[in-house]
């Protein structure tokens, strides 16, 4: 298996890198790309997602991942959080300009074009990724299918109100604990003056009610972070959408960070299953 680590792709936007991994059987055959979005406080090389890669490159899937150029890694240490300036000046925005810089540079990097089917290319997100893939694949019709993994239904529920948006205005920023590394971590407020600006765009309902394409929804029951019935709320704005809820799985799909077994979690192994079948049968 060819296995490209830690590539830089060049954003049209900024002068942030996005680093990326691409994971493939070097054999000639052009092979259904897959792109996979990672969520919120999260990484290319978070859990087992490189696991979860592997196996989707083993059934012969085109697999990339990338971070997002503001997710807080940097090309030294990809994993964690090390720039909390470039973690407080992300938005959901920049997000998608990323994603739609990492479709462009697959389609058009030469090493690639003898392994490529550029008319089979299906989006992954997890959690807020599952937001980010749903909108760009709305928006961009090279995009053949979705997929979302415990996906969030609406941004705009998410942000604070009244008296708390009012501070947030004032101060500029706001800060949240990461409960594992124990960095106070910046929201700068463009954060949110680029939703308001966005908002048509950023509306999920709207992404989802325009799908004309392949759309799976897996989710756990057991998610207490982005709760079961977003993917119902999916699922009801696209009901030509296959909605899996799977018995027991939480919001990571099983997974903690770091990952030290060689083997997915039971629910990932199942996440990645399905989600194989449905690309290879869509």
């Amino acid at each position: 298996m060819n296995r490209l680590t830690n590539l830089i792709v060049k954003s049209s936007h900024h002068n942030k890198p996005i680093l990326t991994d691409v994971f493939y059987k070097k054999n000639k055959t052009k092979k259904p790309i897959v792109i996979f979005c990672h969520g919120y406080k999260g990484y290319k090389d978070w859990g087992a997602w490189n696991l979860a890669t592997k196996e989707f490159a083993n059934k012969d899937i085109f697999f990339v991942k990338f971070n997002f150029s503001h997710n807080g890694g940097t090309v030294k240490n990809p994993i964690d959080f090390p720039d909390l300036e470039a973690f407080g000046q992300n938005n959901f925005i920049t997000e998608l300009n990323d994603l739609e810089d990492v479709i462009d540079w697959i389609l058009n990097n030469s090493e690639f074009k003898n392994e490529i089917d550029a008319k089979n290319i299906t989006l992954i997100g997890h959690s807020r990724g599952g937001g980010i893939v749903s909108i760009k694949a709305s928006e961009n019709n090279k995009i053949s299918k979705v997929i979302s993994w415990s996906g969030v239904s609406d941004y705009g529920a998410r942000f604070p109100k009244g008296e708390q948006l009012e501070q947030w205005k004032k101060a500029g920023v706001s800060f949240i604990t990461n409960a594992r590394t124990k960095q106070q971590m910046p929201h700068y407020f463009q954060f949110y003056t680029s939703f308001i600006e966005n908002e048509e765009r950023l509306t999920i309902k709207n992404a989802v009610s325009n799908l004309k394409i392949p759309h799976l929804i897996v989710h756990g029951t057991d998610d207490t972070v982005v709760l079961p019935s977003e993917a119902k709320n999916i699922h009801s704005w696209n009901p030509a959408s296959k909605l899996l809820l799977i018995d027991q799985m939480n919001h990571p799909l099983g997974c903690t960070q770091p990952w030290k077994e060689s083997d997915m979690p039971i629910h990932l192994k199942a996440v990645v299953k399905h989600s194989v079948d449905f690309i290879l049968n869509n």
